[in-house]
């Protein structure tokens, strides 16, 4: 099998925390030049720093807020070289319901989450169209199989990226280059800590009650690591999946019912 992605270069989103920074650090330990983007400039730097370069890797970051697709649309063009992966990956919507929903909130997320993923393709595509490979994947969630009650509009805005991206898979085969999502079920992540904070609240149960519901719910009994998910990352952006394209991955211990 092979793995390596040595003088490949990857931008990976949402990068000092959770599944992004997983994600980078998995990269960059299969060789890739990571090119780190988030908000926090000093947690950027401490992370390009420590990646690993045992293969004489080269990691760079930029600080950009996701919640302007203006600016990210003129900061991106700082990056020159040529990208070989790209990794979408921004935090979700807040929890709700859909019908207490506001116009804002649906724009808002419409804009973090498909407007910038298309902006950051379409800067790095000619690249890839040249190079004869390119992987970009989407860190989504598996509400794209089935809508998760109280994330009214994450639901609709990830429907919609999924089916962007399914769009993207059949008009960029040719060139080497695969678009596939990644679904992370339950994931020991500061998103999921938030979550169940806001309907242990919500519900006035205790955080421990919420957390226990939820693992049952589970067939693998226990949330993923950030880790799990990062690794079936790598394996997308891998040269020994070439011949996958256009999917949705699950990485939820099981947790979803459809096939």
């Amino acid at each position: 099998m092979n793995l390596e992605l040595t003088n490949l270069n990857a931008v990976v989103c949402g990068s000092t925390q959770g599944i992004g920074l997983a994600t980078a650090e998995v990269l960059a330990k299969l060789g890739a030049n990571i090119y780190l983007l988030a908000r926090n400039e000093t947690k950027l730097k401490q992370i390009s720093q420590r990646l690993d370069n045992t293969k004489g890797q080269v990691h760079n970051y930029l600080c950009i807020d996701f919640q302007n697709s203006g600016r990210l649309e003129q900061e991106i063009k700082k990056i020159k070289s040529p990208i070989h992966i790209l990794i979408n990956n921004t935090g979700g919507p807040a929890s709700g319901k859909l019908s207490d929903a506001n116009l804002n909130e649906f724009n808002k997320a419409f804009e973090m989450h498909l407007i910038n993923n298309h902006i950051l393709v379409q800067h790095v595509v000619e690249g890839m169209k040249k190079e004869g490979f390119g992987r970009i994947v989407n860190i989504i969630s598996t509400s794209v199989k089935s809508p998760i009650p109280g994330l009214g509009v994450s639901n609709t805005i990830r429907a919609a990226v999924a089916n962007w991206a399914k769009t993207l898979s059949f008009e960029l085969a040719e060139y080497g280059i695969t678009v596939n999502n990644v679904l992370p079920g339950f994931t020991d992540t500061n998103r999921l800590k938030t979550l169940i904070d806001k309907k242990s609240k919500t519900l006035n149960k205790s955080v421990e009650e919420i957390t226990k519901k939820m693992i049952s719910s589970v067939p693998a009994n226990r949330f993923g690591e950030a880790a799990e998910v990062a690794d079936a990352i790598a394996f997308l952006c891998s040269p020994s999946a070439s011949y996958i394209n256009g999917i949705n991955l699950p990485v939820d211990g099981g947790r979803t019912t459809s096939l």
